[in-house]
């Protein structure tokens, strides 16, 4: 009896944590959702686009999972840390930013944030 009990412990146990499995994929298919929406950005050009394009590498990431939510973030940070101290970026600028990127992180669509007349492959 002690041993079945402790076995379906073990499995409720192992059930609940399983998603911690699956939280490193997650990361590396976000960062990648993240990296594709920077070379669209490149690509495109497109005046005002930065936050749509921050906004959607933001909601790509956060669709895989708690993985990608925390990737997302992590280089939210680091590319607003950067573009700030070596671009002269302003607060507002950069404040807008980190705004699109939460929007998009938290599920929101991000088309809140597109351009008009940016073409539909993005």
């Amino acid at each position: 009896m002690k041993m079945l009990l402790a076995g379906i412990v073990l499995i409720f146990i192992a059930g609940s944590e399983a998603h911690l499995y699956n939280f490193p994929g997650q990361a590396v298919q976000g960062a990648g959702d993240m990296w594709r929406a920077y070379q669209d950005m490149l690509e495109a050009k497109w005046k005002n686009g930065d936050k749509y394009f921050h906004a959607r590498g933001n909601y790509e990431a956060a669709q895989r999972g708690p993985g990608g939510v925390w990737v997302a973030e992590v280089i939210s940070d680091l590319r607003e840390l950067m573009q700030g101290s070596l671009s002269g970026q302003g607060p507002e600028d950069e404040a807008a930013d980190q705004a699109a990127n939460r929007w998009g992180r938290s599920g929101g669509d991000p088309n809140r944030y597109r351009p008009k007349g940016l073409p539909d492959k993005y």
